[in-house]
């Protein structure tokens, strides 16, 4: 019996850790997007209204 229960509580705590573990990785996963293609969408935002990607005329 005790040993039943030993197990029951490190499958709740192993549980409860990686249910945390998926969490930071989903907003970890979130952070390198918004911080990785903000800026990158912005300046393309930025050259284009500066008419950097037009085609020059002679």
């Amino acid at each position: 019996m005790k040993n039943k229960k030993k197990t029951r509580k490190i499958q709740t705590k192993s549980y409860k850790k990686n249910t945390e573990l998926g969490q930071t990785k989903n907003s970890a996963k979130l952070v390198l997007f918004i911080f990785g293609l903000g800026p990158i969408i912005g300046i393309t935002i930025f050259l284009y209204s500066k008419g950097f990607f037009n085609s020059p005329s002679m």
